[in-house]
């Protein structure tokens, strides 16, 4: 444990700071995942509503600094090509 008294309050700042990413990643994991089960159900409307979901919380994961830009962007992007092949 750290003695120093700015060292205690970065320790307790990195806690907390865990705490919300993990809950974040967390949900943002859930979403695609919810969007997966509607590609692999078959269903074209749902894979769509889902899908829209999936982007919107992956965008607002990249934009927070969670994920990568690049990394939202290849999700989404692989996503959306599974959508559309859906549902042609």
């Amino acid at each position: 444990m750290a003695n120093i008294q700015s060292a205690k309050k970065r320790a307790r700042q990195t806690i907390k700071r865990q705490a919300r990413n993990r809950a974040q990643m967390h949900r943002l994991r859930t979403f695609v995942h919810y969007c997966e089960q509607a590609l692999q159900s078959g269903d074209a409307t749902k894979a769509a509503e889902t899908f829209r979901n999936a982007t919107s919380e992956l965008h607002s994961a990249a934009q927070k600094g969670l994920l990568h830009k690049t990394t939202a962007s290849r999700k989404i992007s692989r996503l959306s090509r599974r959508v559309k092949a859906l549902s042609a």
